[in-house]
């Protein structure tokens, strides 16, 4: 297949038709104006070295030149084809607590942001490992499908805020079957859900669905977001503005505390391990190296391939021209007479 890469630049081709109106008109006028001055008759007496021909010749390359560097400009490309890539990994789905516990900065700047972060550093080390992303609180939501492309999963985690979901809590059950569903079907590739969250899990029972998933061959790790000692939530206002803290019934600030033993629980029920964060650390290094060891398969992916330029041919075609007008004489001369390139310099 062919194509310009930067099709917009062949509008410059427009000036081409301006510049040979341009060439004729100028020419025409100077040709009307040695009339006037000298009789036609004794002109090549009187100016013996105007070569009119020769003139054309230089327009004429300089213009090829032109249009053959605009072409270099819109580089042309070839060699687009279908091809078969393969690749071995695993699956890993990333389920991400957005719930409003999570805000509380007992690590900084809040528990949500450093996860987020903890998210792009794993994602930055993936190569050929597929991810997809759920998203949980009062109940789980996919947010990205079990993909390939990285910088769509990065680019997703820029939206997520406790705002976009609807219904508040910490539902880790939700998310883990939510999780054991979303990979993909029939394939041998090691599956991993990874629990982000500071473990304040309300509903549903999050043990029996780690169980479950590994009965399924699914692993399940966690990551605690958090410190045992805990912080108070902060309240927003429209705008952004903090408005105070989360106060229960009895107007007391509730201070969020991370659960390291919910959090254990699910990991060691479902056959993987839980990781506990800090406001250096988030267990990345560890998770990293277990991942490591698991079992890779091939993936199968199609994609295009890269379109080669072929611009530079161009390039060299216009430099080459523009060495020929170089070297080509616009009047007659009695110097370079054997070196001309037109012989007998008429």
């Amino acid at each position: 297949m062919f194509r310009f890469a930067n099709i917009d630049a062949l509008y410059l081709l427009g000036i081409i038709p301006v510049l040979v109106i341009l060439y004729i008109f100028l020419f025409s006028r100077q040709k009307k104006a040695i009339k006037k001055l000298i009789d036609p008759v004794f002109i090549d007496s009187l100016i013996p070295l105007r070569a009119t021909g020769r003139s054309h010749f230089k327009f004429i390359i300089l213009i090829f030149a032109l249009i053959s560097l605009i072409i270099a400009i819109a580089r042309p490309q070839f060699g687009s084809r279908l091809q078969e890539i393969k690749r071995e990994g695993i699956e890993i789905i990333l389920a991400l607590d957005v719930s409003r516990s999570m805000l509380a900065e007992d690590i900084k700047p809040n528990r949500l942001e450093r996860a987020k972060q903890a998210v792009v550093s794993l994602v930055n080390r993936m190569e050929d490992d597929k991810i997809g992303m759920i998203i949980f609180a009062g109940d789980a939501y996919t947010q990205l499908p079990i993909t390939t492309d990285y910088i769509s999963a990065k680019m997703f985690l820029s939206d997520i805020s406790p705002e976009i979901v609807s219904k508040q809590g910490t539902a880790i059950a939700a998310a883990i079957e939510l999780g054991s569903k979303s990979f993909t079907q029939d394939t041998e590739a090691s599956k991993v859900i990874v629990v982000i969250s500071d473990g304040e899990s309300h509903e549903g029972d999050a043990v029996k669905a780690a169980k479950m998933a590994a009965e399924k061959g699914i692993k399940v790790y966690t990551i605690g977001m958090g410190s045992p000692t805990g912080a108070p939530v902060p309240l927003s206002r429209y705008g952004g503005s903090q408005a105070g803290f989360l106060k229960d019934r009895n107007g007391e600030v509730v201070i969020s505390k991370m659960d390291p033993g919910m959090l254990s629980q699910i990991a060691s029920a479902g056959d993987g391990k839980f990781f506990g964060a800090s406001t250096g650390n988030v267990g990345l290094n560890q998770l990293y190296n277990d991942l490591n060891k698991l079992n890779t398969s091939e993936i199968e992916t199609k994609v295009y391939s890269e379109y080669d330029d072929q611009f530079q041919y161009f390039v060299l075609f216009s430099l080459v021209l523009l060495l020929l007008d170089l070297f080509s004489l616009e009047r007659k001369s009695r110097f370079l007479k054997r070196f001309s390139l037109f012989g007998s310099n008429k």
